[in-house]
C-alpha cells in the first residue's frame, strides 16, 4: 500500500528531489556508518576511531594511517549501482526528478546515469595535489606505489576531494542543494540517519507537498514524514520502477 501511495505521488509531481545518505549504497556492498552493521560499529580493532581518522587534523598529522584506513574502508571501486540509483536516474530522464542531493562520496548516482548530482561531502573520484592543485582520478590513489600518493609533477601530497571532519562543506554545492530542495514539490529522503550536520538540516528548506522517508532504521524525523517506508530502499525503488514502467 505504501509503495502504491508513493507511486501515485511521483506521478503527480513535476519537481522531485532525492536527499540521500550511506544507506542508499549498502545494497551495492558499501557499508554505511551508523547502523548495527556499519563502519562505526565495527568490532575490528582500529588504532583510532573512524571519526578521528577521517578528520582534517589527523589527515595532516598522520597521512600514512589515514590513507591505510581510507583505502581499506572507504574505497569500493568495484561497487555497482543498485535499484535505487537506477530508478532515480530513470526519473531524471523522465523529467520528474530535478536533483539528487547526496552525502555519499562513491559516485554511484553518476554511474547509474544521474546528471544533476550535488555531492555535499565530495567524491572519491576527485583527488588533488595540495601544492599545485592538479586533479587526479581514483586510479592514482588506488595504484600509487607509496602509501601516501604524491603528485608526479611536484611531489605534493594528493588529498581526496572529500569533506573530512573539521572541514566546511563547499558553499556552492550547499547553496545549489538548498535551492533544489526549497523548489521541490516532493522530497524523497533515503538511506540516512539524519544525524550528520549541516547536511541533515537541509531538509528543513522543503516547502513542497509531500515528504517521504525511506530508511530501515528509525530516525528523529520519522514523525514528520508524510510517508515512512522501512523496507530496503533498493528493493522499494525496484518495485516502483516496475509499477511506473521505468
Amino acid at each position: 500500500m505504501k509503495v502504491n501511495t508513493l507511486a501515485d505521488w511521483i506521478q503527480q509531481s513535476q519537481n522531485i528531489v532525492f536527499f540521500g545518505g550511506a544507506g542508499t549504497s549498502t545494497e551495492s556492498g558499501i557499508p554505511d556508518f551508523r547502523s548495527a552493521a556499519g563502519l562505526y560499529q565495527s568490532e575490528e580493532k582500529l588504532p583510532y576511531s573512524p571519526e578521528v581518522m577521517l578528520s582534517r587534523s589527523f589527515f595532516v598529522k598522520h597521512p600514512e594511517v589515514f590513507f591505510g584506513f581510507y583505502r581499506s574502508k572507504m574505497l569500493h571501486p568495484d561497487a555497482k549501482p543498485n535499484g535505487c540509483h537506477h530508478f532515480l536516474a530513470s526519473l531524471e530522464k523522465q523529467g520528474r526528478l530535478k536533483a539528487v542531493v547526496t552525502q555519499n562520496i562513491d559516485g554511484l548516482h553518476q554511474a547509474a546515469g544521474s546528471m544533476n548530482v550535488m555531492e555535499l561531502h565530495g567524491s572519491i573520484h576527485r583527488n588533488y595535489c595540495m601544492d599545485c592543485g592538479r586533479f587526479y582520478g581514483l586510479n592514482e590513489v588506488m595504484n600509487s606505489s607509496e602509501i601516501v600518493p604524491k603528485c608526479p609533477l611536484d611531489g605534493g601530497m594528493i588529498k581526496p576531494d572529500v569533506v573530512l571532519y573539521e572541514e566546511e562543506l563547499n558553499q556552492d554545492t550547499l547553496i545549489q542543494s538548498i535551492q533544489a530542495i526549497s523548489q521541490a514539490d516532493l522530497l524523497l529522503i533515503g538511506g540516512t540517519s539524519l544525524t550528520v550536520h549541516p547536511a541533515a538540516g537541509l531538509i528543513a528548506y522543503f516547502r513542497g507537498k509531500h515528504t517521504v522517508l525511506l530508511n530501515t532504521d528509525p530516525t528523529s524525523y520519522d514523525h514528520k514524514a508524510d510517508l515512512l517506508i522501512t523496507e530496503p530502499i533498493g528493493k522499494v525503488m525496484e518495485k516502483l520502477a516496475h509499477q511506473l514502467g521505468l
